[in-house]
């Protein structure tokens, strides 16, 4: 039973942080609209011109010019011999 005077205080300390939390939520306009922020993952992507989206992706790095491909052999240097 001594436990209760423990539970007590603290269960009326989460409540009252809880009480808190709810009307700070409401005074700082957390409530206001409830419902655009549902349909936002609904809504599509805007339309881009297909030439600016391809300007902006990224592009491979061109090869060094005194680099010859690898050799079809170069494997083979890896294995004790």
């Amino acid at each position: 039973m001594n436990i209760l005077l423990v539970l007590i205080p603290v269960t009326s300390l989460i409540v009252g942080v809880g009480i808190w939390l709810f009307f700070w939520a409401v005074n700082h306009q957390q409530f206001d609209d409830l419902d655009s922020p549902a349909t936002l993952p609904l809504l599509d992507e805007p339309a881009t011109d297909p030439a600016a989206a391809s300007a902006e992706a990224p592009t491979a790095a061109p090869a060094p010019s005194g680099a010859a491909p690898p050799a079809a052999d170069d494997a083979a240097g890896d294995r004790p011999g």
